[in-house]
């Protein structure tokens, strides 16, 4: 076996096995088995999203499918799952099992949330833009070449869209006006889009399915302009409510991403840490009285070339001041010119590839336009330094801990994924260099930090007013526009996301303070015998596990894990 191959094996198992007690009493393999046929089943139901965490892979043949037929079968199907898990028999179970048991447990009540309690399906025609031209866009994120495989799925998903958005008008029979509005502004010149898709796909494909890629744009551009007129239609007299209300963010905080935090606790939190980065960007604006602006990249190539770099400092860094590990098989996290044919459908979803399971050895990819012209939030800040996005995007942050826990010597956390920690660790990236010294060569850049840091602070309060309803839409969009500062398409993009997936935007700053809180939680407890080094690679390993189940494991503090429920289904009084 290859050394590499044993390095990771040995980081992977000590982590895992350090809190695994023999326990003979516990039949390990039937939950084994329930999660795998869930997870293959989740592959076939599972929507699209805007999400650049859960793009889980599907197989070769999957089919995009939303009609009321389907709706009717994926809600028989997740009752019967909630049923073999409840009638598994967990007595005696160790508490490395206890938790893949309630790991099995939140991903069955993610269903039941999508299906019943935030019912997108029914309520948001984005949505079904997400199912129809969002599954197209997950096709081509992978870098070129694009292969015969590729070209298949990209026709077959293509040829789907007329039945998605079909099934959307049979569906949408509860639509909201601000999420019609936000449809409708995606929707705006999409001819112009796709032709420019059209055109710079075609280079792409085998001649003997040019004709084929022609007409199915075709069809699909005719499809999403009539979904276009029939949402114009439609657009007045619709109710303004987007809101889950106290009861539905309760099920999501509890059942989904396993939290015990009240949302006004979680309000105190955000604001308290937004007021933080508020001073601590005050003092590195003083600090840097006099220095020059940073310059943008003159153009993507030396963009590209910088963060090729920046990718390798920073492993270097990880390793040599005892931060974290770097197994040999994470692969790199490269910045890339945008490819023509990506850049057209670019507001469908971060522009980025952040491989798979099935694909460990490729390096992941984010797409990069001409620094020059960057506008958005975040643009403008890559476009100067590529390294603030990169901890949180590709080294430290999601790649590189997906990938390692892609990794993971157990089947079901290799399978699990949930925001809380994803994010809370790419956000506790951002601050954990910034803190080891990463930026002291480029003071001006930790300026930048502190804004992001604002954003992510004031990104809890807008996701719990939305999902309370003490925030409109429009508000939330006005508010991270004014107090971020940030320009408006990104804030207006931001809160239409936050709008219809709530409890994902608290993911950043509540799972941040989750790994602080543990952390210190871990010193206090190891004393002298604490590393750094040690407890990030449980934490990276373990990185798809929300962090209650993450303490417990760590810590033994089961505390904070919400208790099971009777039942997953919604049933609001």
């Amino acid at each position: 076996m290859p050394r590499s191959k044993v390095v990771l094996r040995l980081l992977c198992s000590a982590a895992l096995l350090s809190c695994i007690p023999a326990c003979a009493q516990f039949q390990r393999p039937k939950l084994d088995a329930l999660s795998e046929t869930f997870w293959t089943w989740r592959a076939t139901e599972q929507p699209f999203t805007n999400d650049d965490i859960p793009r889980i892979e599907r197989a070769q043949d999957f089919k995009v499918d939303w009609s009321a037929a389907a709706v009717k079968r994926y809600h028989a199907q997740i009752a019967d799952f909630e049923k073999q898990w409840r009638g598994l028999d967990i007595g005696g179970a160790s508490v490395a099992d206890q938790i893949d048991y309630r790991l099995l447990g939140s991903a069955i009540a993610r269903v039941y949330w999508e299906l019943d309690v935030m019912p997108m399906w029914r309520e948001n025609p984005d949505f079904y833009l997400q199912q129809s031209l969002g599954s197209v866009y997950a096709v081509i994120l992978p870098p070129p070449p694009i292969q015969a495989d590729r070209q298949k799925q990209l026709l077959a998903r293509l040829e789907r869209i007329p039945a998605t958005l079909n099934d959307a008008r049979t569906n949408l029979a509860d639509m909201r006006g601000p999420y019609v509005r936000v449809t409708l502004r995606e929707l705006d010149g999409i001819e112009g889009r796709l032709q420019r898709f059209r055109e710079a796909m075609q280079p792409q494909l085998a001649e003997a399915n040019k004709t084929s890629f022609d007409k199915a744009v075709t069809g699909a551009q005719d499809a999403l302009v009539s979904y276009r007129a029939w949402l114009q239609g439609r657009e007045q007299g619709l109710s303004e409510q987007t809101a889950v209300g106290r009861e539905g963010y309760l099920y999501f905080l509890r059942n989904v991403a396993l939290m015990s935090y009240t949302p006004e606790q979680m309000l105190a939190m955000g604001r308290q840490e937004w007021e933080r980065s508020v001073a601590f960007e005050s003092y590195a604006q003083a600090a840097n009285t006099g220095r020059p602006k940073v310059p943008v990249f003159a153009n993507v190539d030396l963009q590209v070339q910088s963060a090729e770099k920046a990718e390798l400092s920073i492993r270097e860094y990880l390793v040599s001041h005892g931060i974290l590990s770097v197994p040999f098989e994470i692969k790199h996290y490269r910045d890339r010119p945008i490819p023509a044919y990506v850049a057209p459908l670019g507001f469908l979803g971060v522009t980025d590839d952040l491989t798979g399971p099935s694909r460990l050895d490729q390096d992941a990819s984010s797409y990069k336009g001409d620094p020059t012209k960057a506008t958005g939030f975040f643009s403008v800040i890559t476009a100067m330094d590529t390294r603030p996005l990169m901890v949180h995007e590709g080294i430290p942050g999601h790649y590189f801990q997906m990938a390692w826990s892609w990794h993971h010597p157990d089947p079901i956390r290799r399978h699990y994924y949930d925001s809380e920690s994803n994010e809370g660790i790419g956000f506790y990236a951002e601050e954990m260099m910034l803190e080891a010294g990463l930026f002291d060569d480029a003071p001006l850049m930790k300026e930048s930090i502190y804004s992001m840091m604002r954003l992510r602070a004031l990104r809890t309060e807008v996701d719990i007013r939305l999902a309370l309803g003490t925030f409109t839409l429009e508000q939330a969009a006005e508010y991270l526009s004014t107090t971020v500062p940030m320009d408006v398409p990104t804030a207006r993009s931001e809160a239409a996301m936050f709008a219809s997936t709530p409890g994902q935007a608290i993911t950043y700053q509540i799972g941040k303070l989750d790994i602080i809180r543990m952390l210190s939680g871990a010193r206090h407890k190891e004393g002298s015998s604490f590393q750094l080094q040690r407890f990030h690679d449980f934490v990276w390993l373990n990185g798809n596990l929300p962090f209650a189940l993450q303490r417990w494991q760590m810590l033994g503090d089961p505390a904070d894990v919400p208790s099971i429920p009777a039942s997953f289904a919604w049933n609001p009084h």
